[in-house]
């Protein structure tokens, strides 16, 4: 696709000789009259460039600009004037122009200046995508745990990573099977390469046949194009099967197949083609009693549990939950611009004393609706679903219901000083933590490992 640039100036010659010039050099021109009809273009279509008049009658160029760099503030703009001053320039490139030119100018350096700022967004768009890839393996692989038991899932995947073997992921549904498998991925030699994941028990067996393996033109009714399979497009990286106890067992033996022999057979094709892919699988059931059953291929079994990772419940690891609590109140306090950061006695003691059958992902779904529902700094067992309090009413049969441990209690207080001393001090960190006799750098750290956010208050004179 050639790049696209909208010009903006009120002088019809003007726009008839930039589209002229610019369309020569293979690019895609779009222009408008004023500012107005410039930013309609701007909201209805995609650019990646915009070069627009300084003078026009309306909005000027600077206007426009401070509105374009608001809606889109990676696509560069170019300002053209046939009045140049200094202080236009400087006002020009404050306010986010990539260049100012000054009219009349010679088709080179008007062109040279276009390619330059075309070659400028590709760098920041790449390095934006870059973040968000980085970003994006950071969430998806951010597993909270210090209890011995995931200390040992830690270790087993540390041994496991960096060898090809399949791995069969055990665990209650909620517990993070996936998290695992994109650590394991992300530790691995193919960690460059392709991670894709598919449920096996979301699809109906055609469709899952088809995602799995692909399929060529006319291999079925609706078959008008070929498709490539999920192998495939895994080849040189790593495919996770997700439910694999849910497999039917024609799939099973397509699979097993593919396992043993490393080739792959599309639907209607004749010829099998080769796939180097690692095969990491995960399920909720106890796969032996599948086998022993008949619904699961003994054979399949052992080609998928080379190594197993068993991943314990919620209630089995009780000391991770103020850890994640922590998390997932960070995560939540800055998606909904809250400020929670405490929590009551007995709030925790629910936490840490219900049973969780929907897992990490059930403690999730509380810690969020309580953030919505918590107004201020302090996160209460009232800020629950009625039916949960009394389903499961706080201190109910544990060894938790009479008081946190020391670290928790520790560590309650120090959000609850932190978060009054600011209220104090109106937000001034500096203040603060004079006045809590703490180094700067460390009372920062203190609001970065509690996920408090300093909220300025504004002060205005007496009498406004």
């Amino acid at each position: 696709m050639n790049p696209r640039i909208l010009v903006i100036d009120d002088e019809q010659p003007m726009r008839e000789m930039l589209q002229r010039l610019l369309e020569d050099s293979q690019y895609e021109i779009r222009s408008a009259r004023n500012g107005e009809e410039g930013l309609t273009l701007f909201d209805q279509e995609t650019f990646h460039l915009v070069i627009t008049d300084l003078s026009m009658p309306g909005m000027d160029g600077i206007e426009v600009l401070r509105v374009m760099k608001n809606k889109g503030p990676n696509v560069p703009v170019i300002l053209i004037t046939a009045f140049a001053t200094i202080d236009t320039a400087v006002e020009a490139i404050k306010a986010g122009a990539y260049d100012y030119i000054t009219k009349p100018f010679e088709p080179d350096t008007i062109e040279i200046t276009i390619k330059n700022a075309l070659a400028h967004k590709q760098l920041v768009d790449e390095n934006l995508q870059l973040k968000q890839r980085l970003d994006d393996v950071e969430k998806k692989s951010h597993i909270i745990g210090v209890s011995p038991k995931m200390e040992e899932v830690f270790h087993l995947v540390e041994k496991v990573a960096p060898t090809d073997a399949t791995v069969l992921i055990e665990g209650e549904s909620g517990t993070g099977k996936e998290l695992i498998a994109r650590r394991l991925h992300q530790q691995s030699t193919r960690a460059d390469d392709a991670f894709i994941s598919i449920n096996c028990g979301a699809l109906p067996e055609t469709l899952l046949e088809s995602e799995l393996f692909g399929y060529e033109k006319g291999a079925f009714t609706g078959a008008t194009t070929a498709k490539e399979g999920i192998f495939k497009a895994a080849d040189g990286g790593t495919l996770f099967l997700d439910e694999i106890g849910e497999m039917p067992p024609a799939l099973q033996v397509k699979l097993l197949r593919v396992l043993q022999d490393k080739q792959v057979l599309t639907i209607g094709g004749r010829k099998s083609f080769p796939v180097n892919v690692r095969i990491l699988s995960a399920t909720n059931k106890n796969l032996k009693e599948e086998v022993a059953a008949g619904r699961f291929r003994e054979d399949l079994y052992y080609r998928i549990n080379v190594f197993t990772i068993h991943l314990p419940a919620l209630r089995e690891r009780v000391e991770d939950i103020p850890h994640l609590l922590n998390h997932f109140i960070k995560r939540y306090n800055k998606e909904f611009d809250k400020s929670v950061a405490t929590i009551s006695p007995e709030l925790m003691r629910f936490f840490k004393n219900y049973h969780w059958p929907g897992n990490i992902r059930e403690l999730e779904n509380y810690v969020e609706r309580a953030i919505l529902m918590t107004e201020g700094t302090h996160m209460q067992l009232s800020a629950l679903p009625d039916d949960i309090q009394q389903a499961y009413p706080a201190g109910a049969g544990g060894q938790n219901d009479t008081f946190l441990t020391f670290k928790e209690a520790k560590e309650n207080f120090e959000r609850t000083y932190i978060t009054e001393l600011l209220e104090r001090y109106s937000g001034v960190v500096s203040r603060a933590a004079r006045e809590a006799r703490i180094p700067r750098p460390n009372f920062y750290e203190k609001l970065k490992k509690y996920g408090i956010t300093p909220r300025r208050k504004e002060t205005h004179p007496s009498g406004t």
